[in-house]
Formats: C-alpha cells, sequence, structure tokens
C-alpha cells in the first residue's frame, strides 16, 4: 500500500502539479486508509472494505466534510490505480459521498480588508514582503499556492498583470492593481543589496528562499491577530472577499470565474448568495413594478 500511496503522491507532484497543502492532505488520508487496511492487500479491496471504513468513520464521529474529503482523496487514489493498471476494477465507483451543507464562503467587508494590509509594519523589509504579500492576495484573488510559485519575471509592471501558474500546470494571466504593485516594488526596493539564494523569486523567507505556503499562512495568522479580526480567516478569505466584493461592485459572473481560475462556472456561483442585496437594489430601480 506504501508503496502505490508513494507513486500517487509522486503523479500528484509532477503530472498534476498539485499544492504543497494538496499533497499533504491526500498523504494524510491515504495513510489513514492505510492503516485501516492492516495486512489487506490493495487488489482486494472491495464495496464493503470501504462500508467498514464509512463505518468506523461514523463510530469516531467525523464531520461529514471531512468523510468527503477522504471519500474523494480515495477516488483519486483508486481511479489512478486502475488507470495504471495495478487494481482490475474501481472500488470507489459504488459509494456515495455523503450530502453535505453548503457552507458559505467567508469574507471580510472593505474596512476589514484595508484594516489587515496596513497592519504591517513598513519600515523592515519583512514589514513590506508582509505588506507585498496581502496586497497581492487580495488585488488578484490568486491561490496561497500561486502566489508563492511567482517570480519577478511574472509581473508586468507596465500593463498591471501577473502571470499566473494554477491548477494543473495551468497558465492565466490575471490583473493586478496600482496598489499592489507599488507594494511589491517597495519590498524588492528594501531587499536589493541583501545575500539572498532565490534572487529571482518575489517573496522569500528571512533565508532568502522561497516562502512555502505553510508560511503565508502563519504571516496572514500574524495580522490577524494583531488588528483583532475573527481568528477563522485564511489567506483563502481574502480570495473570498475579492470574488465577493467583484461581484457586489458589477462584475459579470464568468468574468470573476475567469480570474479566479475556476474551471466550472459552477464552482464560481458559490458567491452569488452575497449578490442579492445588491441585485434587490437593482431591482428596486429597474422593474416598473417593483
Amino acid at each position: 500500500m506504501v508503496r502505490y500511496i508513494d507513486k500517487f503522491i509522486d503523479y500528484l507532484k509532477i503530472e498534476k502539479n498539485v499544492s504543497e497543502y494538496t499533497l499533504i492532505n491526500y498523504s494524510v488520508d491515504l495513510r489513514d486508509f492505510s492503516k485501516f487496511l492492516g495486512d489487506i492487500d490493495i487488489e482486494v479491496v472491495d464495496y464493503l472494505v470501504l462500508r467498514r471504513y464509512l463505518a468506523q468513520m461514523k463510530e469516531k464521529n467525523y464531520s461529514k466534510r471531512t468523510v468527503a474529503r477522504k471519500l474523494a482523496s480515495l477516488r483519486s487514489f483508486f481511479k489512478f490505480l486502475y488507470r495504471e493498471g495495478y487494481i482490475k476494477t474501481n472500488p470507489t465507483l459504488s459509494i456515495a459521498t455523503p450530502k453535505l451543507e453548503k457552507k458559505l464562503p467567508l469574507f471580510l467587508d472593505t474596512d476589514e480588508v484595508v484594516k489587515l494590509i496596513e497592519a504591517p509594519d513598513k519600515n523592515d523589509v519583512l514589514g513590506l514582503r508582509d505588506r507585498a504579500i496581502l496586497e497581492t492576495l487580495y488585488s488578484t484573488g490568486i491561490r496561497v499556492g500561486e502566489l508563492v510559485r511567482l517570480n519577478i519575471e511574472d509581473i508586468d509592471f507596465i500593463s498591471g498583470a501577473v502571470k499566473v501558474f494554477g491548477k494543473g500546470k495551468k497558465e492565466r494571466l490575471a490583473p493586478i492593481g496600482d496598489k499592489a504593485l507599488c507594494a511589491i516594488r517597495d519590498y524588492l526596493n528594501k531587499r536589493k543589496g541583501r545575500e539572498l539564494m532565490d534572487k529571482k523569486v518575489i517573496f522569500l523567507n528571512k533565508n532568502g528562499t522561497r516562502l512555502t505556503d505553510r508560511s503565508v499562512r502563519r504571516v496572514v495568522k500574524k495580522y490577524i491577530k494583531r488588528v483583532s479580526l475573527r481568528e477563522d480567516i485564511s489567506p483563502h478569505t481574502l480570495r473570498h472577499s475579492f470574488a465577493t466584493h467583484l461581484l457586489n461592485r458589477g462584475a459579470d459572473l464568468r468574468s470573476v470565474q475567469e480570474l479566479l481560475g475556476h474551471m466550472n462556472l459552477s464552482t464560481t456561483q458559490i458567491y452569488t448568495h452575497v449578490t442579492t442585496k445588491r441585485l434587490k437594489e437593482v431591482y428596486d430601480k429597474s422593474h416598473p413594478r417593483a
């Protein structure tokens, strides 16, 4: 089982170019399943074995969301094994995913975003870096994994665009605002002349090497605590805020889909709930019998 997991993780890393955070989740989920299997060979895993695994998770009081995530990991894993010829049948095809309540995206209002972005100290290089990170996340709506992969050459300071490498090695251009560009310039100017390991990389740690996803999450948490915002805020909250604020100011859903790098419009539709108030205002102003 372990060698199959390693092959699958290598496939995700090399072929699918998934984020470090996603790799960790897959590894945890699959090793948990491996522990459950014990001496059972992967080739004889069937519907009944998976049902017993689901029953065990229920006994442990796992949330529906956790069960759904672990099932999604198993689906991808067994699909890979079947496609590569390691197993003859895919046992996950007959397993239904538990229905989840739709979780609405958490977002900040404009004042909260400004408060968070202005929290870092602009007098030292790390403060300028953190300001540039927060500005970039909110200005572009990119994922943390996409942010940490950015190199200096990926930003066009003249046209105001960023070359983003998203999920599945898909490349897109994302607009970036003047405030974010200024913050990046200030940070890059401040670090000039320093000993750096990765000079081509935009966001570096104190050792001069590329920041990780986890490091960016720690940065965001640090300033959330400093400005006393809600503790459940993450870097992804800035992505949600980006999409929500665009829609509330009249952007159409298809454009927001492209900006976020979503493959399907249905993924973007989770944000439409926040536009209800704006749509009601438009309706009241525009409909002759409102």
